[in-house]
């Protein structure tokens, strides 16, 4: 038998809905804060409840915590890209006007990435 995800609101309610709900405003005023490792923790509970805007927002949280990491630990900062990249385009929202802005500039993060992996030195071999 599966394990119905737990509600906190309604006792043995699927974490959609009203959960997905608070989860959302969670990563809200996380990121509003400036906390963009919580707002993502938020944000993701939110996108797998289902939650089509979470998934954008999830994206762009994600893609920014890449360009805070990038110069210090680049392969963590890759990680944070690629999962970027597969909730913006797995959103079903992706064709909108804001969901499009989000994936060119996403697009734009993964361009810069290639360029300094371009300009990095050969290992010596």
């Amino acid at each position: 038998m599966p394990v119905r995800p737990w509600c906190p609101e309604v006792p043995g309610a699927r974490a959609d809905g009203p959960w997905s709900d608070v989860a959302f405003g969670l990563g809200d005023l996380y990121e509003r804060d400036g906390d963009l490792d919580r707002a993502a923790e938020w944000y993701r509970e939110a996108a797998e409840a289902g939650r089509a805007d979470a998934a954008l927002r999830l994206g762009d949280v994600l893609g920014r915590l890449a360009d805070q990491r990038l110069p210090a630990a680049p392969d963590t900062a890759a990680e944070l890209l690629a999962e970027a990249s597969r909730w913006l385009s797995g959103a079903p929202d992706a064709t909108t006007p804001d969901a499009i802005e989000l994936i060119t500039v996403m697009l734009d993060r993964h361009q810069r990435q290639a360029a300094r992996r371009g300009l990095e030195p050969a290992p010596a071999g």
